[in-house]
Formats: structure tokens, sequence, C-alpha cells
């Protein structure tokens, strides 16, 4: 993308700086190398994340912030937004960057006052920026990380490893004790799945194979199956458990996003729909079979090393739909030796 100069964020005065983040996990995770550009470029200023609280960990982990402010619910209407500006004006910030994509991103950091209000053009917002990058037609087609470093490099940061290597940010001890917390006789070879997917239904292999994956590697490798996931898939899990023959330990909406992570970098294997958990694990360099239908890997395959994409080529896909209009081919086309043959070779690999 080419730079025009009155897009180059100043060097000079740049003292505190607001980031508004994205409000969804996985989004959260393929945000990161571009917070680590904003964090080179300016080594000694104040960064502070603006973000919704579900997303909050991955940012207190795995990110080189100076401060993490809420996005608290009581903010989710007109004079709640204006009051977090309020608050937000009083703090002084000289910039704020803003990889959220929507207007309303802009409107808090234009009644903030804050002077230096960057982002993609995205949403109508551009007259409210004062440095506008364009979202080009180019722009949207490439990688969500690489969509996210390329408005940061346009606004004058400078260029960082798109590897993110989260693993190095995770204390193995700890995150062995949270295994034993929920796992108390947990063996040396867990299984993780995540069957869920916020999105809709378009994005969800089928219970049933999800079951007979994890209990055919289960039964190989003398392995502990957990599925994890929010609250909202519980009902998927409970299906999930309702066709394997042995036990699986069901998480989901039991454990904090931070315990879920510490959990996913213990696992020898990770499978799951495209998902937020879906990007932990595949930037946690665990090995990681990402099953995908409607959706895009080309712009939301799983980061790391280890990760391997199971999908089929069908004419009406991606369609990105939340609901699948016609007959689910996308999916049903994906069998379990698929997935199995995809979980077999990382587990080998793993070993070695």
């Amino acid at each position: 993308m080419k730079q025009g100069k009155n897009k180059i964020l100043p060097k000079k005065g740049m003292k505190k700086i607001l980031i508004r983040g994205t409000n969804w996990i996985g989004d959260a995770v393929m945000t990161l190398p571009a917070v680590a550009s904003i964090r080179a470029t300016y080594p000694q200023a104040h960064l502070a994340m603006l973000v919704k609280p579900w997303v909050a960990d991955i940012y207190k982990i795995f990110s080189d912030l100076d401060e993490v402010i809420i996005y608290e619910k009581k903010f989710d209407h007109p004079a709640g937004v204006f009051g977090l500006a309020r608050t937000l004006k009083d703090r002084k910030f000289d910039a704020a960057i803003l990889l959220q994509n929507a207007i309303e991103a802009a409107i808090i950091a234009l009644a903030a006052r804050i002077p230096v209000r960057a982002g993609y053009d995205s949403d109508a917002r551009g007259l409210l920026l004062s440095h506008s990058v364009r979202r080009t037609g180019a722009i949207k087609k490439v990688h969500q990380i690489d969509y996210y470093l390329e408005m940061v490099k346009s606004l004058g940061c400078v260029s960082v490893d798109r590897e993110m290597r989260l693993e190095t940010k995770i204390n193995v001890s700890e995150a062995r004790e949270i295994l034993k917390k929920y796992i108390p006789d947990a063996p040396e070879n867990i299984i993780g799945i995540a069957p869920g997917a916020t999105y809709g239904p378009a994005k969800k292999w089928f219970p049933d194979r999800f079951a007979a994956v994890a209990e055919s590697l289960s039964k190989k490798h003398s392995a502990r199956v957990m599925i994890m996931g929010g609250k909202a898939d519980d009902a998927t899990a409970r299906e999930v458990q309702g066709f394997a023959g042995t036990e699986f330990i069901n998480l989901c909406g039991k454990t904090s996003l931070r315990e879920a992570i510490e959990l996913i970098s213990q696992c020898r294997v990770f499978i799951s729909n495209d998902s937020g958990l879906m990007h932990v694990a595949g930037a946690l360099n665990v090995p990681t079979v990402a099953v995908f239908g409607s959706t895009n890997p080309r712009t939301t395959a799983p980061a790391g090393r280890k990760s391997v994409i199971v999908r089929h080529e069908v004419p009406c896909s991606p369609c990105l739909k939340k609901e699948c209009p016609l007959d689910f081919r996308c999916m049903e086309l994906i069998s379990v030796n698929d997935v199995l043959q995809a979980a077999e070779r990382l587990c080998e690999e793993k070993k070695d």
C-alpha cells in the first residue's frame, strides 16, 4: 500500500498512546504483531489498550503494553460511549490508534479530544480521523495478521516479525498446575477439541465426527480429551460427549480465557473449527488441525508452524454466511478420516 506523508504518525510528542483493540479472541490474536510494531516504534511511550473484557487476557499475556483499559458493559449505549470519552479525555492521550474498524472507535477518540486519531477509513469514519489509511479491496484479501500490520506500517510504524511465538510467554509449571486443577489425573497426552463457533452454525463441523476423531486419538495415544469453548458452546460440547464412548472433559464456560490459554498450551494436538481458540492454539505453536467450511483460510488461517487446514474446495465456499442456505456440502465432504489423518501426522511430528 502506498504511503502518503499525511498518513505518517509523528515521532515526537507521543508520550501516551491509546490503542483500540478488536472485540473477538481470534481477531485479538491476529492484532498482536501490529501491537508489537507500535511498541517497537514508540518504545518509551505509555501504551494503553482499550478492549472488551472477554479478550483482555490476550493482550495482558501476550503484548508489551503498560495498561489494559476495560471497555465495560455500562458503556454499550450512546450515553455510555460519551461517558467513556470523558474518562479518556481526562487521561490526555496524545494519539489513538484504532485497530477496530467500527465508526464508534473514531467517535470515542474524537469526543475524547485525542489530537492524533489513526486507523483504516472503514465504516465511513475517514473524516473523523486525523491519519486515515485507505482500506483497499486488495488489503481486505490478505491474511488478517497482515491486514493489521499493513495499517500500522502505513502510519510509519516499523516492520516486525509476523510470527508470534506465543509459547515463549507461557510458564509451563503454571500451565501444568492449571491442567491438574481441571484434570487431577491428567496423563502426559492431552487432546484438545473446540467443536463450537461463535459466529454461527455454518462454521461448525459435526459433533459426531469430532467425537469419532477425538476418541480414536485418545485410545491410540492413551490421552484424555478436553472440550474447550465458552458458555455458548456447552450445548455442542454435550452433543460431542453424547457421541463419545469414552469420557471427555467438558470445560466449555468453566475456565477463564487465561486458563483456557494455559490448557491449550499443554495439548499434544488441538482440533477446532475456525474459532478464537483455534487462533490461540496456532499462535502458541500447538499442533493444530483447523476445519474450514464457510470461511476463508486465506484471511483467517491459524498462525504458527504446526497448523494444518482441512478443507474441501466447493464452488460456494467461502460464503462467510452464518447459516448454510444450501446443503452444507463444505462440511459434509470433510470426513472423520480427513481430520484424523491430519491429526495423526501432527502427533507423529511432535514425537520427533
